[in-house]
């Protein structure tokens, strides 16, 4: 007891606002932070406005960025580093990829990371079947044969006010999303998967309709956004909503 009565005395002060309240504890604190994402960011083959893309993701308090540029980025992919990541972005354009690169990649898709593919990324590795499985579709740089079937190259148009519309029922990468304008570059006769789920679609006549979607690899979630060309597409809200619930989504957040 003379243990006990002390600590209740003290209980009912604070109750009876005698005291101040105790401080919280570290876990109250933090409980309504989001959690950090940590993200690998690979960029190269296409030219972009690098700082202010990069400021794109650092300024998000939530996102922990590594910045990875070919031709080293594949070695990010190793399993002696995927423990420093839980999604991976891409925004490159590039071609030249190993065999050993390829497993790696999949093999971190296999295990459940996250992967967002952005805009020009859709025309890496034209020659790797597989990439176009991954990310649900793929933009042709040259007219190709497939199946017997000669399919035209993909079309690029800069600078278009693309009018877009957000496919219903909501996706959790869409969630809080209403129809939006946005000035961004157009991509035309571009493939998209049948299992592919369309999240946005457009009806400006020099894009392809479905202009994101949603897919699976292994045990790995997958988002393709067609959109973000520009520090244009870059600063619209819509697309920063879109693309960091893409990224929400992809790790298991909601």
């Amino acid at each position: 007891m003379k243990l006990i009565l002390p600590r209740l005395c003290v209980m009912f002060a604070v109750l009876a606002g005698v005291f101040p309240p105790l401080p919280k504890t570290c876990l109250e604190v933090h409980a309504a932070e989001p959690p950090q994402i940590r993200m690998l960011l690979v960029t190269g083959g296409h030219g972009f406005e690098t700082n202010r893309f990069l400021n794109f993701f650092t300024s998000n308090p939530v996102l922990t960025v590594q910045a990875v540029a070919h031709p080293n980025a594949h070695s990010w992919f190793k399993a002696d580093k995927a423990g420093q990541y839980d999604v991976i972005v891409l925004y490159d354009m590039w071609q030249d990829i190993s065999e050993e690169a390829k497993k790696d990649f999949l093999d971190r898709l296999k295990e459940g990371k996250g992967l967002v593919a952005l805009h020009h990324s859709l025309a890496s590795y034209q020659k790797w079947d597989e990439y176009a499985k991954v990310i649900g579709g793929k933009f042709r740089l040259e007219k190709q044969t497939q199946d017997g079937v000669e399919r035209p190259a993909s079309t690029f148009k800069h600078d278009v006010k693309i009018p877009v519309k957000v496919i219903r029922p909501p996706h959790p990468a869409t969630a809080g999303l209403k129809d939006f304008e946005i000035q961004d570059e157009t991509y035309g006769r571009f493939e998209v998967a049948p299992s592919s789920i369309p999240l946005l679609a457009t009806d400006e006549p020099t894009s392809g309709r479905t202009i994101c979607w949603a897919t699976s690899y292994g045990m790995a979630k997958v988002a393709y956004i067609q959109l973000g060309h520009d520090h244009v597409a870059w600063d619209n809200p819509n697309y920063r909503r879109l693309v960091m619930h893409a990224i929400r989504w992809t790790v298991g957040q909601r």
